[in-house]
């Protein structure tokens, strides 16, 4: 028997608590994710950390800020934890079962969607990194693989998971660990240079852009390429038959977020007041728009 299929049927025959293990849904270099069921047929998510993995200070001291963060919140746009349970080489968070998948799944299969869906889910965005900045706490890891669904009908309400290489960072302060995913990484990471909390702020940027124009602005086969093409480019590379039906509000955001500079990049208050996020969605159609970089 494939001992894949075989560590599957052994899950489904575990419990953590009163949660039974069914299926994987997903596996990292420290952990696996379980779809598990509570006796009462609840689902959840449980998340497997293996200890032995977080083999250096900077793991661990991640892996402490994720469970000190989603152990003090409770909001409709965070991944929700429910228990934690300590295995014998293993930790098991319980965690909110989101049915619509991520955001990378819903973009593949959607393409670029309309603006008006794109600014509703950059509200709520907006709504979780707030609970996150009243923490200071920085995500690192921004992506629409970390961003989930609540479900694939009407009008999903998005959650931001999976803070596992989040930080505190307080006002004033800087990290220098290089981490997360490189078509999403500000360029200060990838140039290996002390950053900030607006190295999400870039994060958000780029999902902005991915969701209006279908694909990520920067791409490279390394992080040394993408580095590259960011300082290469002159404007934004939105698609010309794209361009003609966005909002100048959406583009003005995307160009600040995405500003090479981070001092001059919008800030947490300054992208939540923008008019991108406040508009009423009035669309401004025919209007030909070249980004100033």
């Amino acid at each position: 028997m494939d001992g894949l299929k075989y560590r599957e049927m052994e899950a489904k025959r575990m419990k953590v608590g009163e949660y039974v293990l069914k299926s994987k849904v997903g596996e990292g270099s420290f952990s696996t994710v379980w779809k598990a069921e509570h006796i009462n047929g609840h689902q959840v998510a449980v998340k497997q950390v293996y200890l032995s993995k977080l083999n250096n200070p900077h793991l661990r001291n991640c892996f402490d800020c994720e469970l000190n963060f989603l152990s003090s919140v409770n909001h409709s746009n965070i991944l929700r934890l429910f228990h934690i349970f300590h295995g014998k080489d293993c930790i098991f968070l319980v965690l909110e079962f989101c049915d619509g998948g991520n955001l990378a799944s819903y973009i593949h299969l959607h393409g670029r969607i309309p603006e008006q869906i794109a600014r509703r889910f950059m509200q709520q965005l907006a709504a979780g990194l707030e609970v996150m900045h009243s923490h200071h706490i920085v995500h690192r890891d921004l992506k629409p693989e970390n961003i989930l669904l609540s479900s694939t009908e009407g009008h999903p309400v998005l959650k931001i998971a999976d803070f596992g290489l989040s930080r505190c960072i307080r006002p004033g302060d800087y990290a220098e660990t290089v981490c997360g995913s490189p078509l999403y990484m500000a360029p200060e990471v990838l140039a290996f240079q002390r950053y900030n909390e607006k190295v999400d702020m870039w994060s958000l940027g780029v999902i902005l852009f991915e969701l209006l124009n279908g694909f990520p602005p920067f791409n490279g086969r390394n992080s040394f390429q993408v580095l590259k093409n960011i300082k290469s480019s002159t404007c934004l590379p939105f698609s010309q038959l794209v361009l003609p039906g966005l909002h100048l509000d959406s583009l003005d955001m995307c160009s600040k977020l995405l500003s090479l500079n981070p001092a001059h990049r919008l800030s947490f208050n300054e992208f939540c007041s923008h008019n991108f996020l406040r508009s009423s969605g009035v669309e401004y159609k025919g209007v030909s728009w070249q980004l100033k970089c």
